[in-house]
């Protein structure tokens, strides 16, 4: 069977990926259920990430969350049996790609998928539904009657952020990167409070957020990346510079951010005790590297199927991809010259 991989290098722009043969796994662990695959989502490799966590190899398993159905459990496996439909999260050290035909994964990494949900909407929701959940109830403690910044908020994982603060009363603030995706996010239903066009020169994030709260600033913000010095206006112009969503955290704020590297000078955390505001760092795979709160994991992840279940969810989602297109698709996806793609292997 083929698989995706590919060699770590310092550029994580200008990776190779290659489909390759691999074996299929034959022994079981206790705990391990054999899958097989039906859909895998490709999104972005962070090799540092991997480096960090001494994960390196020759080449890294590419394809993480998947979709399929239940061949094999092992002997002491409790939460599934062969047939049922499952979703998960492959983790960082999974020897196998996800776009194998078949793959062995922790029972403690799967949940049952709905029966009314499509293979093609789990595998493309349970990822970015994880980190949402994780931004808005794990770091920032959102509340009804709260005001949350989305930046970018057409982009999958900002959906479901923007669809989950409406589900729990919260009013919300988006960022749109383009005109289609500010056509998009007007045409959103619950509606976004504002619509802040960023590809437009004219208008201020900073004022338009002010605007919007009688000067009191966002009680959430969630971003996708911030500029750390003004001379790179220039290559990252959607990007806020650090000063300006400082500037917009209200009184107890919260600012959960993307950027690894963020540095804040003494100026900044002073901006913060003064406002009593925090900051945190959105890692999603701490979930599975540590296994110190694995049933609110698991929570979570039956949490975001069943609001994908029930509508609350509701995905912007891409045309799936043939595997003969994988390697491409994921070029794509870690230039991010598109935001995600989904192979069908059905």
């Amino acid at each position: 069977m083929k698989g995706l991989y590919c060699k770590p290098s310092g550029d994580q722009g200008d990776v190779k990926f290659v489909l390759q043969e691999t074996n299929a796994p034959t022994n079981i662990g206790s705990h391990q259920v054999k899958v097989q695959v039906k859909i895998c989502a490709l999104s972005p490799v962070d090799f540092k990430l991997y480096e960090d966590l001494r994960l390196e190899s020759e080449h890294v398993p590419v394809g993480r969350e998947i979709t399929g159905v239940v061949l094999q459990v092992g002997p002491k496996v409790t939460f599934f049996q062969p047939d049922d439909e499952v979703v998960g999260i492959l983790p960082l050290d999974a020897e196998q790609s996800g776009l194998c035909s078949v793959v062995l994964i922790d029972e403690y990494n799967l949940v049952q998928k709905p029966e009314k949900v499509s293979w093609f909407e789990a595998a493309a929701v349970i990822k970015d539904g994880l980190r949402a959940y994780t931004a808005l109830h794990t770091l920032a403690r959102m509340a009804a009657g709260q005001t949350v910044l989305v930046l970018d908020g057409a982009g999958p994982f900002g959906v479901l952020a923007i669809q989950l603060a409406h589900y729990h009363g919260v009013k919300v603030l988006a960022t749109a990167l383009s005109p289609d995706d500010q056509k998009f996010l007007e045409e959103l239903r619950p509606s976004v409070a504002r619509v802040i066009r960023v590809w437009d020169s004219k208008e201020n994030l900073v004022d338009s957020c002010l605007e919007e709260t009688g000067g009191l600033g966002v009680d959430i913000i969630i971003d996708s990346g911030v500029r750390l010095y003004e001379e790179e206006a220039e290559t990252q112009i959607h990007r806020p510079h650090k000063h300006d969503l400082l500037t917009l955290l209200s009184v107890g704020g919260h600012w959960v951010t993307t950027e690894q590297h963020l540095q804040l000078d003494p100026p900044d955390s002073h901006i913060l005790f003064l406002k009593a505001a925090s900051l945190s760092f959105l890692n999603d795979e701490v979930w599975t590297t540590s296994r110190a709160k694995q049933g609110r994991y698991l929570h979570i992840l039956k949490d975001v199927m069943d609001k994908l279940s029930t509508g609350t969810f509701r995905p912007q989602l891409e045309q799936p991809v043939p595997l003969y297109e994988a390697t491409v698709s994921m070029e794509m996806v870690q230039r991010k010259q598109t935001r995600k793609r989904i192979v069908v292997k059905l």
